[in-house]
């Protein structure tokens, strides 16, 4: 692992310390399950179900918080086999789908979510005359229900073709009162009033954690980072992972955030898996 600030080997120890009382919080693609070309096949890590099932025991929570669907998350994450080996060891599993929209615990095992934003169906009827005037006809749309994300991997210049969306997706988020969340090549429009920091703050709420690890990799997991700040300055141990490769484009959005920085989901679970070592 890669050690981004001269204090971030004495966090970790503080965090182990204490795992106990800790909510472990973790970002789906590129740090639980690899990037890939088709959000369809990003299953999860073949390793991330033992991992997990090891680590449980030894910290307050666990908890998946994504831009996906949670019924997604669950189904490409085996997360509820991976609810039923927890079972004996008294720690929940708890999934947030869509930036917190969406909760599944594995206690309820059923997904509570709102209605799908005023303003997201228009937008899904004008999409297809965005993507031509932007020249990005054949960018991937995936309807998540509650919002819609543009993808450009697949796209022959797909960081070109991002450009020139995130633009005009911007207005016509805001024309219908939405918000856009920029990733990896994709640009996802939502409702506003939910994201991955307002989580965290429920997590601890909640959970009357003492400590939390976050670990995210794109954009979208800066508001958890500065989330994780706010409780350290109140007193919470924290620890902000950063999953990414020499690759990524966007490592310098998280990097210089993070506490540590690990070579993408390989990474996360070896962090992981040492903690559940290292915990008191």
């Amino acid at each position: 692992m890669d050690v981004t600030s001269a204090a971030a080997e004495q966090k970790y120890a503080a965090l182990a310390a204490i795992a106990g009382q800790a909510v472990v919080a973790l970002d789906f693609d590129g740090t639980l399950a690899p990037i890939v070309d088709d959000p369809a096949r990003a299953h999860i890590h073949p390793d991330a179900g033992a991992v997990l099932v090891e680590l449980a025991p030894k910290v307050r929570a666990i908890a998946v918080v994504t831009g996906r669907p949670a019924r997604q998350v669950l189904d490409l994450g085996g997360l509820e086999e991976v609810a039923d080996a927890l079972a004996g060891a008294g720690t929940e599993l708890l999934v947030f789908g869509q930036y917190g929209n969406e909760r599944w615990t594995s206690t309820s095992r059923a997904i509570a979510g709102p209605r799908p934003p005023a303003g997201l169906a228009t937008l899904l009827r004008d999409l297809p005359a965005i993507l031509r005037v932007a020249d990005a006809p054949d960018a991937y749309v995936e309807d998540k229900g509650l919002a819609v994300a543009v993808h450009t991997r697949r796209l022959a210049d797909p960081q070109g073709a991002f450009d020139r969306l995130l633009g005009p997706l911007r207005e016509a988020a805001e024309a219908h009162d939405l918000v856009i969340e920029p990733g990896k090549q994709v640009i996802e429009v939502r409702s506003g009033g939910m994201d991955k920091g307002l989580v965290v703050d429920r997590l601890v709420d909640t959970l009357a954690a003492k400590a939390v690890l976050f670990a995210g990799d794109d954009l979208g997991d800066v508001e958890a980072f500065e989330a994780l700040d706010a409780w350290n300055a109140e007193g919470l141990t924290t620890l902000k992972v950063c999953s990414a490769s020499p690759g990524d484009a966007e490592r310098s959005a998280l990097v210089p955030l993070a506490d540590i920085v690990v070579d993408g989901p390989d990474g996360v679970l070896a962090l992981l898996r040492r903690l559940a070592s290292d915990a008191a």
